[in-house]
C-alpha cells in the first residue's frame, strides 16, 4: 500500500505544469471605426506600430467604418473582454448617443482606456470673403438672418457640431449646409458655394498655407503654435467655448485590470516617443496621456455638452 502510494505521488509531481502565458501572447486588432486616410486613422497607425514593438507583438489596424463610427464600436463592445481587441476612437463617440438609437451603450458597454489627443478645428472662409474675424461673423449674421452659411461633413459631425455650439452661443440665425463627407464640405468652402466651416487643423492648414482660404479662428482654449497669429472662439467673447476632435482608445467592459494597466502604462511610454510626438506635432494633434479616470471624466463632459447642443437645435434621434 505504501508503495502504491509513493508511486502515485511521484506520476502526480511527474505532471507537467503549465503557467498562464504573459499577455500578450497573440496579435492585437486595434479596431478603428472610420476609412483609412483620416487623421485617426493616420495617428492609431502611428500608436499601433510603436505599441507594438514595446510590447513584441503584432498591432493589427483594422477599418470598421459606417455609420458614424458606430459599427466599429459596436464590434469591440462585443469583443471578449481579454486585452486583444482595442478601439481606437474620436469625438463621434461622444455625439452619437444624443442623435441615434444605438445597440450599445458607449458609456457602460465600453472602458475608457487612454486619452490619446486633442486636435482643434479652425473656422475657414474662402480667400475673397468679405469676413475676416468673428466680429464681421457674428455682425453679418444678425444684419442677414439665415443668409450666412456654415458647411459640413453632415448633420453630427463635428464640423456641423462646432459651428451649432457657436452658432446657439452667439444666438445667431445661419443656415447649415451638409454635404456626404468633409472633403466636398472643404472644396465647397474654397470655392466660395458657402460662407464658412470649422474644420479639422490638421487636414485644413495646407488650404491656409496656400492661400486658398482665411482662417478666422480656432475652437482650441488656447492659440495653436501652428497658428500664432490666430485667435480663439473664446477670445471673441465666447470664454467656455471649446471644441475638440479628441482621439482616445478603449476596451470591452470586463477587460483584467493588469492587462488595462499593461496596455495604459505601455500606450503612455509610446506617447513620450520623440517620433511620435513628431507625428502628432505636425498633425496639430496635442498629446494628451490621460489615463482612464481622468478620460472618463472629460468624456462624461463632451456625452453631456453635445447632448445639449443636439436639444437646442431640436433634432431629432435616428
Amino acid at each position: 500500500m505504501k508503495r502504491s502510494i509513493g508511486a502515485f505521488a511521484l506520476a502526480v509531481l511527474a505532471i507537467p505544469t503549465f503557467a498562464a502565458a504573459a499577455y500578450p501572447d497573440q496579435p492585437i486588432t486595434l479596431v478603428v471605426p472610420y476609412a483609412p486616410g483620416g487623421t485617426a486613422d493616420a495617428l492609431a497607425r502611428v500608436i499601433a506600430l510603436n505599441l507594438g514593438k514595446k510590447l513584441n507583438q503584432s498591432v493589427i489596424v483594422e477599418n470598421k467604418s459606417g455609420a458614424s463610427g458606430m459599427i466599429g464600436e459596436a464590434y469591440v463592445a462585443r469583443a471578449k473582454a481579454d486585452g486583444y481587441t482595442v478601439l481606437y476612437d474620436a469625438t463621434p463617440l461622444s455625439i452619437n448617443p444624443a442623435l441615434h438609437k444605438m445597440n450599445f451603450d458607449p458609456a457602460a458597454d465600453l472602458m475608457p482606456l487612454t486619452m490619446v489627443s486633442v486636435t482643434p478645428n479652425i473656422l475657414v472662409v474662402p480667400k475673397s470673403s468679405a469676413l475676416n474675424n468673428l466680429k464681421d461673423v457674428v455682425e453679418t449674421a444678425k444684419a442677414k438672418p439665415g443668409q450666412l452659411t456654415f458647411a459640413s461633413g453632415g448633420t453630427g459631425t463635428v464640423q456641423f457640431m462646432a459651428g451649432e455650439l457657436f452658432r446657439q452661443g452667439r444666438d445667431l440665425n445661419m443656415l447649415h449646409v451638409p454635404y456626404k463627407s468633409g472633403g466636398p464640405a472643404i472644396m465647397a468652402t474654397v470655392g466660395g458655394q458657402v460662407d464658412m466651416m470649422f474644420t479639422n487643423i490638421s487636414s485644413s492648414l495646407p488650404l491656409f498655407q496656400s492661400g486658398q482660404v482665411k482662417v478666422l479662428a480656432i475652437t482650441s482654449p488656447k492659440r495653436s503654435a501652428l497658428l500664432p497669429d490666430v485667435p480663439t472662439v473664446a477670445e471673441s467673447g465666447l470664454t467656455d467655448y471649446q471644441v475638440y476632435e479628441w482621439n482616445g482608445m478603449f476596451v470591452p467592459k470586463g477587460t483584467p485590470a493588469d492587462i488595462v494597466d499593461k496596455l495604459q502604462t505601455t500606450i503612455r511610454d509610446v506617447l513620450k516617443e520623440p517620433s511620435v510626438k513628431e507625428k502628432f506635432d505636425s498633425l496639430g494633434a496635442d498629446i494628451v496621456a490621460a489615463g482612464p479616470e481622468d478620460f472618463k471624466q472629460f468624456l462624461d463632459k463632451e456625452f453631456a455638452k453635445w447632448a445639449g447642443v443636439v436639444s437646442k437645435s431640436n433634432l431629432t434621434k435616428q
